[in-house]
């Protein structure tokens, strides 16, 4: 049932962005055929060097930028310890950030969802959440200008292309963006243990934005006051709840099963 529309420079190691003087960040060594796939097919990247290994150069068919043919010893020592990079890796510049209003706003959808992370720090909780907003069409991911991590190469790679394909529109104020959000026609559901209703129970249609918030402190409490309705999703006693990836998985599943 519907409550109602709203009117730096590089790390020798490890792929991270680093600031420089004035905040900004600078190249990346992005790995893994899925996230330099995805770099590759983006018009939106600004390429520098590719490296891969003769057999994976060979799988990757046209791609603007002529691969350079390199041992796997040359790849493991731009990435990071350890790091599965499957033989390729892509040195490129960072995605720029979309403006939020563009990045949400639903157009002609009939039903347009928004995933808004509240302080959620872990890049491969981040990565696996941009993987389902792809999976599932959410429109775009929103989270904090802090605590919130950078567009790593880890994060990347657990996004496993999706970084290229859902916009992330960082806000300094999560309250007013969710406020913003309302105005934009969207109905704002969080997330809690405590809630009472289910997800399945509230039957949401139109335009969602699902909030959730960080794993153990859960959403902030003006975080929470901000959104029209909490909700949960339920688990058996013996687990009770769920890491805050696979939530999103599971909300988005729901909302995509209930079109």
């Amino acid at each position: 049932m519907r409550k109602g529309k709203h009117q730096p420079s590089l790390n020798d190691r490890g792929g991270k962005f680093v600031n420089r003087p004035g905040g900004r960040l600078t190249n990346s060594w992005l790995y893994g055929l899925h996230a330099v796939r995805a770099a590759l097919a983006n018009p939106q990247r600004k390429l520098h060097r590719l490296l891969a290994t003769d057999p994976v150069a060979r799988s990757l068919g046209r791609v603007p930028i002529a691969p350079e043919i390199v041992g796997r010893e040359a790849i493991d020592a731009v990435v990071p310890r350890g790091a599965v990079h499957q033989g390729i890796a892509l040195l490129a510049e960072p995605l720029p950030e979309p403006d939020f209003a563009d990045a949400v706003s639903p157009g002609q959808a009939d039903r347009a969802i928004v995933l808004v992370l509240d302080q959620v720090t872990d890049p491969h909780n981040v990565g696996a959440i941009l993987r389902s907003s792809a999976a599932f069409g959410a429109k775009a991911v929103v989270v904090t200008e802090r605590n919130t991590p950078d567009a790593t190469a880890t994060l990347a790679k657990a996004a496993s292309g999706a970084l290229d394909v859902v916009p992330v529109a960082r806000v300094v104020n999560l309250a007013r963006a969710i406020d913003d959000l309302k105005k934009a026609g969207y109905w704002c559901v969080g997330f809690a243990d405590g809630a009472e209703k289910t997800l399945v129970e509230a039957d949401l249609t139109g335009h969602v934005a699902l909030v959730f918030g960080a794993e153990g402190e859960g959403l902030r409490r003006l975080t929470a006051e901000r959104c029209d309705q909490l909700l949960r999703i339920p688990t058996a006693n013996a687990m009770a709840s769920l890491n805050v990836s696979n939530a999103v998985a599971v909300a988005l599943y729901e909302l995509a099963r209930g079109r």
